[in-house]
């Protein structure tokens, strides 16, 4: 029983030894060859670095040269960024130099508009024939919206030029051939003399002589004579030398003088709105003539007139009392003759009657006051609307003339101011008129009231004697 287990404890140690014997085995070989491919990727590291060693140096310098041209290409970029950016300040600058030189010329060409628009205002109105033609091109260029800027700085060029040749010939004084306005209207060919600050004028169609003035809405410059110089005059212009006037105002004195415009001159400045209120003033005016005339005829009965109507009523002599009341001229007599026709009514039924017959005149006092009060309220509204059209057509001349050219836009202030005191003048008047012919009339109506009451109350009284 013993030796079994014996046996079988020798079997199970052999069956164990076996498969470790050979798991030692198979170790073996795996570390040798590990052992060999170890030493094989050695060889090969070896290898590599070899060739790594090899290459390095070439790669090396291709990656030091290629850097170098990294630098180059940098240095490059900066400067190229740097000279886009001097372009772009430069052409910011350029741009600017543009600019104010574009406003330095709108300046020089808003003072040259100016100098054109207000040339011919600045010269005697008789040295416009010389030099109109050449201001007229430079206002023309400047509504040409097609003519460049050069062209038209060359144009205004000219009248500056123009204006300089007329300043240097001023000084020794120069002659010119022209037309002038004598004083009887007529157009005359002659010779002007600028001298100084006075043009004188010479007719070669008649014995004319005098100094030149600008006449409101004349064509041509007018002449002014003055006094016993006409043979000095015609020597100057002729000669060069002769005894003429000085006007120590400088043509003031002249220009005031023909300023003084006559009723009908100054009226007919007013334009069409002046002359509505010329009219609805004469009307107004005519209307209140004939309502005074016809107030003032309006005859009322006198208190005497009146007694003597109740007296004959009072003594019942009704015949003699209608007599009386017929006698009495107008309205009042109307009145008292149909208190008389009814005297035999009561108190309210001859008060209707007679206030019938007053409410029957009312309307004829009172007509056209109306229009009266209605022309003193309406010409300053008329007045007030010539204003506004007269500052329009004022406006209207600025855009076209300018502001230099004070002569073109007097007509249209003259329209503006003249309208208003027109319209001042007829209302005022119309006003006062119209308030002292209302009174008038309602002091014949309050008179015929008067009337009717002292009437009435004798009626009674008579009655009540009688009774």
């Amino acid at each position: 029983m013993q030796a079994i287990p014996k046996t079988l404890l020798a079997l199970a140690l052999t069956t164990l030894a076996w498969p470790c014997s050979t798991h030692a085995k198979t170790f073996d070989a795996a570390s040798n060859q590990a052992d060999a491919d170890l030493t094989a990727s050695l060889n090969e590291l070896s290898t590599v670095r070899d060739a790594i060693a090899a290459e390095k140096i070439p790669l090396i310098s291709e990656v030091s040269s290629l850097e170098d041209d990294v630098r180059q290409k940098s240095d490059e970029l900066n400067r190229l960024r740097r000279l886009r950016d001097n372009s772009d300040l430069g052409l910011n600058r350029l741009r600017e130099q543009v600019e104010a030189i574009q406003s330095q010329n709108e300046y020089a060409g808003s003072l040259l508009d100016e100098f054109v628009r207000s040339f011919e205002t600045r010269i005697d109105y008789s040295e416009t024939q010389l030099y109109a033609a050449t201001a007229e091109e430079a206002r023309l260029a400047l509504d040409d919206s097609d003519m460049s800027t050069s062209d038209r700085f060359d144009k205004q060029i000219d009248v500056i030029g123009v204006a300089l040749n007329r300043l240097e010939q001023l000084v020794g004084g120069y002659t010119f051939e022209g037309r002038a306005l004598a004083p009887n209207g007529e157009i005359e060919d002659g010779t002007f003399a600028a001298f100084g600050p006075t043009v004188y004028f010479a007719s070669k169609q008649s014995e004319l002589t005098g100094v030149t003035f600008n006449k409101l809405n004349a064509a041509e410059a007018a002449i002014a004579v003055p006094g016993d110089f006409s043979i000095g005059i015609r020597q100057l212009i002729e000669s060069g030398a002769g005894q003429i006037p000085a006007d120590a105002t400088l043509g003031k004195a002249l220009k005031i003088q023909a300023g003084n415009d006559s009723i009908a001159e100054h009226l007919a400045k007013g334009g069409s709105v002046g002359v509505v209120i010329i009219a609805l003033g004469g009307i107004c005016l005519l209307l209140g003539i004939l309502k005074f005339i016809e107030v003032t005829r309006f005859k009322t009965p006198k208190p005497e007139d009146v007694q003597l109507v109740l007296t004959e009523l009072a003594n019942g002599d009704l015949a003699k009392a209608k007599s009386a009341a017929s006698a009495i001229p107008g309205a009042g007599g109307a009145l008292l003759t149909v208190g008389v026709e009814y005297a035999d009514e009561k108190r309210g039924t001859l008060e209707e009657i007679l206030y019938e017959k007053i409410l029957a005149v009312r309307p004829k006092l009172e007509r056209f006051l109306p229009f009266i009060a209605l022309t003193a309220a309406a010409a300053p509204l008329l007045g007030l609307l010539g204003t506004v059209t007269g500052m329009i057509k004022t406006f209207n001349l600025i855009t076209i003339f300018g502001t230099g050219d004070a002569k073109s836009l007097s007509s249209g202030i003259s329209e503006a101011l003249v309208t208003t005191e027109l319209g001042l003048i007829v209302a005022i008047p119309a006003l006062i008129l119209h308030g002292l012919l209302a009174r008038m009339a309602r002091q014949k109506i309050g008179d015929m009231e008067q009337t009717a009451v002292g009437f009435i109350n004798g009626v009674v009284a008579t009655r009540h004697n009688k009774d």
